[in-house]
């Protein structure tokens, strides 16, 4: 049955699968919730696949906010309706000198990551256009709140956040769709930021791409749906919905890109 579907995903995606079967089971067994932890878009869509339409799980998703991107998944018997308080989510907001600094995403969660805390404690870090705020595991607020006192060169204070101080992120994303030839990673950033696949190779194996927050060095490694592309200094792909094949074998595909 397991063999049946790993076919449907990518080999590197059978650890991660192997661990939501297990998950799945435990629930069934056991007849007791279980609380992922962060898992970001293509792993939604995973344990989405996975468990389906079975009749006796259901299957909860929460990440902060309505339209987080990272999001905790809460696997339980069909009887069972979680409540907010049961994904164990906090909300922390950065406090810095903001008419004298200026914060990034990338340095606020490089910051988050040093304090030895792995990604999948952290949610989506969002921002008004001045305001910083990040999302973690209950588990871990403290311990992160009271390890972080400069981003950079900037000193800071975090600060625990009740739900209704969230702020509400600005949203650039742009919706577009077109053809490509392939789904490899140096063929749609090639694509999208309109630059050579040559130039789009060279930034994959210099390491300034990430594929769902984590460095890829195969210019030939093909995406799929939901996966999300990070390429430094030019923004982020995400795969939005895979339309099928053109009558030139192409593929048509519906992206979403955050420009720079």
């Amino acid at each position: 049955m397991i063999e049946n579907v790993y076919q449907h995903f990518r080999k590197e995606e059978r650890s991660f699968i192997d661990a939501v079967t297990g998950w799945i089971q435990e629930c069934e067994d056991q007849y007791t919730p279980y609380l992922t932890k962060f898992l970001d878009p293509r792993q939604v869509y995973i344990i989405e696949t996975l468990i389906g339409k079975r009749s006796e799980l259901k299957l909860y998703l929460f990440g902060g906010y309505e339209s987080a991107e990272r999001k905790r998944a809460f696997i339980c018997p069909e009887y069972f309706i979680p409540k907010q308080d049961d994904f164990k989510v906090a909300l922390c907001e950065i406090h810095y000198p903001v008419k004298f600094a200026h914060l990034t995403h990338s340095k606020i969660l490089g910051t988050l990551i040093s304090t030895g805390v792995k990604r999948e404690f952290f949610g989506d870090i969002i921002c008004d256009g001045e305001r910083w705020q990040f999302f973690i595991d209950e588990s871990m607020e403290s311990y992160v709140r009271n390890q972080i006192e400069k981003i950079g060169n900037v000193s800071i204070r975090v600060e625990e956040r009740t739900y209704v101080d969230i702020i509400t992120p600005i949203d650039d994303w742009s919706y577009i769709s077109g053809t490509v030839s392939s789904m490899r990673i140096d063929t749609i950033i090639s694509s999208i930021f309109n630059i050579s696949r040559q130039r789009a190779k060279q930034l994959i194996e210099a390491g300034k791409v990430k594929l769902n927050w984590a460095e890829i060095l195969r210019p030939d490694f093909e995406i799929g749906l939901l996966d999300i592309l990070s390429v430094r200094g030019f923004g982020r792909i995400q795969i939005k919905e895979i339309e099928g094949k053109t009558k030139k074998d192409k593929w048509r595909i519906r992206f979403g890109v955050l420009f720079k």
